[in-house]
């Protein structure tokens, strides 16, 4: 059997590693990882209107990805997301349109997300790292929002949407992951 494992550094209030280690049957791997990837989809596809909770749990799911699976896998839920919403039109009802100026942007908001997140989290413990690279990806996604507003390419409601609450969705679903595998280490 092959061991899926994750690891959790914390660095406040003191230092301390924590590991988790499940061993899972390849079949069982592969079937996490499809949910996790179909979720990644799924999630905005069909849930409507709510972009605070799709945007949560959304966010739970990348950063959950990102403790649980090699980076080689992650790419694809990086981009779903993004595609669920193109595909159903939910978050930004007629105007999703406008969402195809935002896919490499938000693709590279996530991208960010994950590469921080994932980089510095050794270093600098879960939290820290979790809102340093939630900020990233706010700022990159803020950043390009009012240009593209500025250029008049997009309404103003993609900067509302487009800025803090990507941050506030960002650190809740880090937040929703932490404790969803803490809690399979039994603390």
């Amino acid at each position: 059997m092959d061991k899926l494992h994750f690891l959790i550094y914390y660095s406040y209030p003191m230092e301390k590693t924590a590991q988790l280690v499940l061993t899972l049957p390849k079949s069982i791997r592969i079937l996490l990882y499809s949910a996790l990837a179909f979720g990644s989809f799924a999630i905005p596809f069909t849930i409507s209107q709510h972009q605070l909770v799709t945007g949560t749990l959304v966010n739970a799911v990348i950063i959950g990805s990102v403790l649980l699976f090699p980076n080689r896998l992650i790419l694809p839920i990086i981009i779903f997301p993004s595609l669920g919403v193109l595909s159903r039109g939910i978050i930004f009802g007629p105007l999703t349109p406008f969402l195809t100026y935002f896919l490499p942007i938000i693709w590279a908001g996530n991208l960010v997300l994950v590469f921080l997140f994932k980089n510095m989290q050794q270093k600098f413990g879960f939290w820290s790292s979790l809102g340093i690279s939630a900020v990233a990806k706010y700022l990159l996604l803020y950043s390009f929002t009012n240009i593209f507003f500025h250029l008049q390419l997009v309404p103003k409601l993609f900067v509302q949407t487009m800025g803090t609450l990507q941050l506030i969705t960002a650190i809740a679903g880090g937040t929703i992951a932490y404790f969803v595998l803490k809690g399979f280490r039994g603390k």
